[in-house]
C-alpha cells in the first residue's frame, strides 16, 4: 500500500511539475511577443516620425486657465510633408482675434520651421512653427516610444494651451494623399 501512495505522490508531484513548468513557458512567451509588439511600434512610430508624416490623435485638453477636459469628440494634430492640419480645440483667453473669434486652432498652413531631436528616456521631441492669416504659432510636441504624445501650442494672439493624445501606430503607413 506505501508503494502504491509513494507512486500516486511521484506521479502527482510530475504533473503539478510539468504544469508549472508549462505555464511558466507560456507567460515567457507572452512576455516576449509583448515586447515584440511594442519594439515594433516603436519602431512604426519612429518611421512616421523620420517621415514626417504622422497623426496624433488628442484625447485631453489643458487650458491655462480653468481646469482640464477629456475630449469625447475627434480632435487631432497631423503632420504630412511641409505641412500642419491642426484640427484642436480652444480655451483660453484671446488678445486681438478676428470678428467673430476666428478659426483659432482649426486651420492648414504650411510649416515655416521643423526640427526634431532626441529627448530624455527615448522621447522626440519636435518643434514647428506656422504661421496662417490669424495668427503665427509654435507647437512643442513630446512622443514618446508607445505613441503617447503631449503637445503644448503657443499662438502669439492668444494663451498658450496644451494637449494629451496618441499615435495611431496602424494609420502610420506613409503620407495619406
Amino acid at each position: 500500500m506505501k508503494i502504491i501512495m509513494k507512486k500516486n505522490f511521484l506521479i502527482h508531484a510530475l504533473c503539478v511539475w510539468i504544469f508549472m513548468m508549462m505555464s511558466a513557458s507560456i507567460q515567457m512567451a507572452e512576455a516576449q511577443e509583448k515586447e515584440n509588439k511594442q519594439e515594433q511600434v516603436a519602431e512604426t512610430i519612429q518611421k512616421a516620425l523620420d517621415a514626417q508624416a504622422y497623426k496624433i490623435d488628442v484625447d485631453h485638453m489643458y487650458p491655462m486657465k480653468g481646469r482640464s477636459r477629456a475630449l469625447t469628440s475627434l480632435y487631432s494634430l497631423e503632420v504630412k510633408n511641409d505641412s500642419i492640419y491642426s484640427y484642436l480645440p480652444y480655451v483660453g483667453e484671446a488678445y486681438s482675434v478676428p470678428y467673430g473669434g476666428g478659426k483659432g486652432l482649426n486651420f492648414r498652413a504650411p510649416i515655416s520651421q521643423y526640427e526634431s531631436k532626441e529627448g530624455k528616456k527615448g522621447t522626440t521631441e519636435v518643434l514647428l512653427k506656422t504661421r496662417n492669416e490669424e495668427d503665427s504659432y509654435t507647437f512643442r510636441i513630446t512622443i514618446y516610444k508607445d505613441g503617447t504624445s503631449r503637445i503644448h501650442v503657443q499662438p502669439n494672439n492668444r494663451q498658450s494651451i496644451s494637449f494629451s493624445g496618441k499615435i495611431n501606430p496602424d494609420d502610420q503607413q506613409g503620407p495619406s494623399k
